[in-house]
């Protein structure tokens, strides 16, 4: 199905829906540690809160790929891109399962995080074959499979490494690789013109589009301040059920993963949502529902309830910041598309790994109130970041 980039020319439902699923797939080897975290510690005689440098080194090294493999998309074929970076992370993960040492384990982390690039080539590939009034609902719907990759991770994950171990979860990820393999090498639509650029001059052009594009620093800005928040909560997580009052197992915290149900279901039409009322509004409510979510947090360590509530919260609240900032983006140079969303989501996961970091220290120093004191600062930063961005009337230049 070769298709031109540079003329929308739009898509099947079944094929946003096949696609959303190959990002399901595609991001789910990120996250699949998260609540195996304690277990993965206690394998190699460590406490609980040292784990979390996994979690920091694979969000460091989703960065690291975007910044290097997906600006490759602007200029090679998309499809041939993505199964080389699939086949790659399939030996990153079985890696992850047969690490002797904490430290290979950590190595073998940030690999895994470099070659999980898939859904940030699928995302851009398809944006340019819609519409731009359709744009913020085809972005929802792939974020939504996402959004179910997480979900699938950390629920999957987190059963399956309480009755196996959690090496056996990274063998089933690999596994899980060669199914997304195939999908994409069948369905991923096929680029007919790309244009002839240097892999250096790739680079120092992501440099010339910060410099240029006001939107695009503001959007990126914005983005990292609010993953920040969200993994702050997802990557100390496990560490402080698996402790008192709660003292849950790996299954048990995997279940926790299911609170994304509500997001997932809500991801298109937040993208619809945005298309109506503006970016703008749009994220300055998700900071708002972050900021709200670490409150309800802070009492996480007395009622579930409460946490429950929170995450539910920071899931609806990062979403929307996702989708609305990622619609934006993809509106400024249609012929540079992966490169914006490079910059775009490497600071995104840039600061996932800041915000994991961050987490970890908080509940180091307070526990769940020092959890909630660093999302709501982050949360914040983040609503007062895209206050001071342009009106989207007139924010297609710098």
């Amino acid at each position: 199905m070769p298709v031109s980039p540079a003329a929308p020319m739009g898509v099947s439902d079944r094929l946003v829906t096949l696609m959303a699923l190959c990002c399901s797939l595609a991001v789910s080897t990120i996250y699949y540690h998260q609540p195996l975290l304690p277990q993965m510690a206690a394998s190699f005689g460590l406490a609980p809160t040292q784990a979390g440098l996994v979690a920091s080194l694979t969000q460091l090294g989703y960065a690291a790929g975007l910044l290097f493999i997906v600006p490759l998309a602007d200029c090679r074929q998309p499809r041939q891109l993505a199964l080389m970076a699939i086949a790659a992370n399939a030996v990153a993960l079985i890696l992850c399962a047969v690490a002797p040492s904490f430290t290979v384990l950590c190595v073998s982390s940030l690999l895994v995080g470099v070659t999980a690039i898939t859904a940030q080539i699928i995302i851009p590939t398809l944006s340019g074959l819609v519409a731009p009034a359709e744009r913020g609902r085809i972005v929802g719907s792939l974020l939504g499979g996402l959004s179910a990759g997480l979900l699938l991770a950390r629920t999957v994950g987190g059963f399956a490494g309480a009755h196996t171990g959690w090496r056996a979860v990274f063998v089933l990820a690999s596994l899980i690789d060669v199914v997304l393999l195939v999908l994409v090498a069948r369905s991923l639509p096929a680029a007919t013109s790309m244009p002839a650029i240097s892999y250096d001059r790739l680079l120092r052009s992501l440099g010339s589009l910060v410099r240029e594009e006001r939107v695009l620093r503001y959007c990126a800005a914005s983005g990292l301040l609010m993953f920040a928040a969200f993994s702050a909560l997802w990557a100390s997580l496990a560490a402080l059920l698996a402790q008192p009052p709660y003292g849950f197992d790996s299954a048990t915290i995997g279940l926790f993963g299911l609170v994304a149900l509500l997001g997932i279901v809500a991801s298109p039409h937040i993208g619809a949502l945005s298309d109506r009322l503006g970016v703008r509004t749009m994220v300055l409510a998700g900071a708002m529902a972050l900021a709200a979510g670490f409150a309800c947090i802070a009492a996480g360590g007395q009622s579930l309830g409460w946490l429950i509530l929170g995450m539910v919260l920071l899931d609806l609240g990062n979403r929307a910041g996702l989708v609305a900032n990622q619609a934006r983006v993809f509106t400024l140079h249609p012929e540079a598309r992966s490169r914006l969303n490079t910059v775009f989501m490497g600071s995104y996961f840039l600061g996932g790994a800041i915000g994991a970091a961050l987490g970890n220290y908080g509940v180091h120093r307070a526990g769940w109130l020092g959890l909630a004191a660093v999302g709501i600062l982050l949360s914040c930063a983040a609503a007062v970041i895209n206050a001071l961005s342009p009106l989207e009337s007139n924010s297609t230049t710098g």
